[in-house]
């Protein structure tokens, strides 16, 4: 399948520096008191933001490939590890900044605000894809294996996305997109491959 000609110049390894930079960014203007009223609060969701952003993007890049003929495969791996960064450096000021290292109140929290119980879930099954993405693991797994374990990053993103929309509270229109968009990709999936089976049952 033929590349997009404009990215193929643009090695993966850039995605890192490019991908973790607004974090970095992020994280200054809290040092600055640059985010408001409540700079640690700003800086958790925006790195939460940031892990969707990035997670959803990984997610985009099969159906551009599918649908619009456009291949940036090879950026695949590195959107969704960038994503994890995110996911990681969220849930680390959730812990150290926010709650400060109360363990009671944050296995509380866990088990009684659902909207923690969510995000927490979503973490977890982004850990073992984020663990395997690597040429080892895709070598002991195997291809086939390797794929099948890598679908979690469906529901792992939706329920990211869920996360999001039940901290805002109220339904603002921001985290409803991002709802949308997973929901919308996970779809187009599902309809590749119903329509390939219907092929194959023609054939």
């Amino acid at each position: 399948m033929a590349q997009h000609k404009a990215w193929t110049f643009v090695p993966s390894w850039l995605i890192y520096p490019l991908g973790i930079a607004p974090g970095v960014w992020l994280f200054y203007l809290a040092v600055q008191n640059q985010l408001g009223p409540d700079p640690v609060k700003a800086l958790e969701n925006g790195l939460g933001e940031y892990a969707l952003q990035f997670l959803i993007a990984g997610l985009a890049i099969t159906p551009l490939m599918r649908f619009a003929k456009i291949n940036l495969v090879k950026y695949r791996r590195a959107l969704g590890l960038v994503g994890f960064f995110y996911v990681v450096a969220h849930f680390t000021v959730y812990i150290v900044l926010d709650m400060q290292f109360d363990w009671g109140e944050i296995i509380t929290d866990i088990i009684k605000r659902p909207y923690i119980t969510i995000g927490v879930s979503a973490f977890l099954l982004l850990l073992p894809l984020a663990l395997t993405s690597n040429n080892f693991s895709i070598r002991k797994l195997g291809a086939a294996g390797w794929n099948k374990l890598h679908w979690i990053v469906y529901p792992a993103v939706v329920l990211g996305a869920v996360h999001y929309v039940m901290i805002k509270k109220t339904w603002a229109l921001e985290p409803l997109l991002y709802l949308a968009a997973a929901l919308f990709l996970i779809s187009l999936r599902r309809f590749y491959h119903l329509a390939k089976r219907k092929r194959r049952a023609v054939a």
